[in-house]
């Protein structure tokens, strides 16, 4: 029975992606929406004055038009008239760039070292993320159980190790 199977070919069907044209030259879609744009302009044209209803014939033909005919970044422009739409409705999140937050932490913590007492070390916490204040927490008290006899100094800021974001950030000054 396998043998059967592995001697059979089987055609795949291509071009899946391709619409089929219904009427002429034109999709099922595209006539769906040219028909829908000229009948708005019948019922505009048939119930308003001249000069009120051509901006809005021509609006709604230009509209049919280019849902039909037009796309935008290789897609059909409904979906991009369907993302401004969600743009518009939907709660945004937004994104800025830290480099001034990172400055005004930096000075904040220089001034609070040059204000705390030299007989206090400098443990600084580092709020990137839960895994860094874990491992900087790990690397003290080792520090610390290894060498209980030595006294600790207090740190210069100069030396302290902290998270390189940039390469901008790492270098000396």
């Amino acid at each position: 029975m396998l043998d059967i199977i592995q001697g059979m070919q089987f055609q795949v069907p291509q071009f899946i992606e391709v619409e089929d044209k219904i009427f002429g030259p034109l999709t099922f879609k595209q006539f769906v929406y040219l028909g829908g744009g000229a009948g708005i302009s019948y019922i505009l044209w048939r119930s308003l004055p001249i000069y009120i209803s051509a901006p809005l014939i021509m609006g709604f033909i230009g509209l049919g038009a280019a849902l039909a005919f037009f796309q935008y970044n290789g897609r059909p422009f409904i979906l991009a008239l369907e993302h401004g739409f969600y743009y518009f409705v939907k709660s945004k999140l937004y994104l800025w760039s830290n480099d001034q937050a990172i400055t005004s932490k930096n000075k904040s913590a220089a001034a609070k070292i040059a204000s705390m007492p030299s007989a206090a070390p400098y443990i600084p916490r580092l709020a990137d993320s839960k895994l860094h204040e874990l491992a900087w927490s790990l690397d003290i008290k080792e520090r610390i159980a290894a060498e209980p006899d030595e006294p600790l100094k207090p740190a210069n800021p100069m030396d302290l190790v902290a998270p390189v974001h940039t390469a901008r950030d790492a270098l000396v000054r």
